[in-house]
């Protein structure tokens, strides 16, 4: 099965849609991100973290025009494997939308949990102009969005994160708080073993001091920050009440669907709870664990100023992150401007395109001559 990156050409005209591509199995996908020459390689720390930096710029701007986008919550089809979704979201000008699964079983079958492709469309005439592979990118824009919402809620001098849970969004979330505080200590814990070498692993190198801890709450003991990114689709209590401790922000990513929580609802009463959505955060999120009036922050209207982040040192600030389209609209965006005219994309024919708009059906008979 190939993964593709699709770069927009920028080029739509009345009889022909072409697309700029990128045909390149996974790993050269994450390269079109991680080796564009105007954003560093994938040594040290000028990669990746650059990427997050500039990505959390154009989820910035995203958000503090959120009330011009279309805002739907995701549509979802649960079964007893997993869940696939369609992401969708228009700002009026381009309509644009991510198709992405969560299966927590399939490392153990030789498949990835999630994988994702996004597209990005003219509204003006309804076709196509990017089609981008997201599995790399939707780790990328979580991380991203982690990174700028704690800019704005986490204490300015955090300097330790504990992170519960090792798996394939973890070192994208340490490089966020990396390029968003200055975080450079990371405290790990994760049930699987593997897991957490595999982040050391990884993380290591690029100069990260990391401690293995050797329960949840030993890896939260003094941490400024705490992320929770599990996997299992279950009401699970990875992190309790009298593990918080006062100014701590808590970066809660992994609840994405009904039924699958990591947070003791008593730690939603002791501070500050801030989503991206309220609508799809209420079925899918932290707070689907309370009441329908729990009170609850949009993250965008601190953005703009109409409602305020942290407000003191001990405050301890929550954000309740399913992700939202309006995300994944923004990730869409910086992809596309970055491989635009780059080597990572190519012109190819998506769509249908007959000599006469008006006649579909001419297609098919200079396919099949009628009477040969």
């Amino acid at each position: 099965m190939k993964s593709t990156y699709f770069g927009n050409c920028g080029c739509i005209s009345p009889l022909r849609s072409l697309v700029a591509t990128v045909l390149m199995r996974e790993r050269s996908a994450h390269d079109a991100l991680c080796r564009c020459p105007q954003y560093g390689s994938l040594d040290g720390r000028t990669g990746p973290e650059t990427i997050i930096s500039e990505m959390m710029q154009y989820l910035e701007d995203d958000f503090r025009r959120w009330e011009s986008f279309d805002k739907t919550p995701r549509v979802a089809s649960h079964t007893p494997f997993g869940v696939i979704e369609l992401m969708p979201t228009s700002d009026q000008e381009t309509y644009g939308f991510k198709y992405v699964n969560g299966h927590p079983s399939n490392p153990a079958r030789g498949f990835q949990t999630v994988t994702a492709f996004g597209v990005l469309s003219d509204v003006h005439n309804g076709y196509p102009t990017f089609l981008a592979e997201m599995t790399v990118l939707t780790a990328l824009r979580t991380a991203a969005t982690s990174g700028m919402v704690a800019k704005k809620l986490a204490r300015p001098d955090a300097r330790i994160m504990a992170m519960i849970g090792t798996g394939t969004q973890s070192e994208f979330q340490a490089l966020a708080f990396r390029a968003a505080l200055g975080i450079n200590s990371v405290r790990i814990w994760d049930t699987d073993p593997a897991a957490m070498e595999k982040f050391v692993r990884n993380m290591a190198p690029l100069g990260f001091d990391i401690t293995i801890a050797d329960s949840a709450a030993h890896a939260v003991e003094g941490a400024d920050v705490v992320t929770t990114c599990t996997a299992d689709k279950a009401n699970a209590t990875i992190l309790t009440a009298d593990q918080v401790s006062p100014g701590v922000h808590i970066n809660a990513i992994g609840g994405d669907c009904p039924g699958k929580t990591e947070l003791d609802a008593a730690i939603l009463g002791l501070g500050d709870v801030f989503v991206e959505y309220d609508p799809q955060t209420r079925i899918e999120g932290e707070i689907q664990q309370m009441s329908a009036d729990f009170p609850v922050t949009e993250f965008w209207q601190v953005l703009a100023g109409h409602a305020p982040g942290r407000t003191s040192k001990d405050q301890i600030t929550i954000f309740d992150s399913v992700g939202f389209a309006i995300e994944d609209f923004s990730a869409l965006r910086y992809l596309r401007d970055a491989v635009e005219g780059s080597e990572f994309f190519e012109e190819i024919d998506l769509v249908a395109n007959p000599d006469d708009p008006k006649d579909l059906f001419g297609l098919v008979r200079e396919l099949s001559p009628i009477g040969s």
